[in-house]
């Protein structure tokens, strides 16, 4: 993959990532993602269940865990202090 087809895939999934050319795997992972950022409340064992059908080992569901958690809280963080995005960075998903 040269980098316009990378520049162009990373598009495609900041866009929207359901209709992204997507492995099953990442797929997995981006819904689990998904549900852990707007609905943490509903995460069940079946949620993890998925990661493992698709090969995920218990240390890369944890260390994804701790990855979308993360960014969860920081963006809460910047939120709530009312952080800016800086102007110089153009949004995801928009071609340049």
């Amino acid at each position: 993959m040269n980098e316009q087809e990378a520049d162009e895939f990373v598009h495609a999934v900041a866009r929207d990532w359901k209709n992204a050319p997507l492995l099953e795997q990442d797929m997995t992972l981006c819904k689990y993602a998904e549900k852990l950022t707007h609905s943490p409340a509903k995460m069940s064992p079946a949620d993890l269940d998925e990661l493992r059908n698709v090969g995920f080992d218990d240390v890369a569901i944890h260390d994804a865990t701790q990855v979308i958690s993360y960014f969860n809280y920081i963006n809460r963080i910047a939120d709530a202090l009312g952080v800016e995005p800086e102007d110089f960075i153009p949004p995801w998903g928009v071609s340049k």
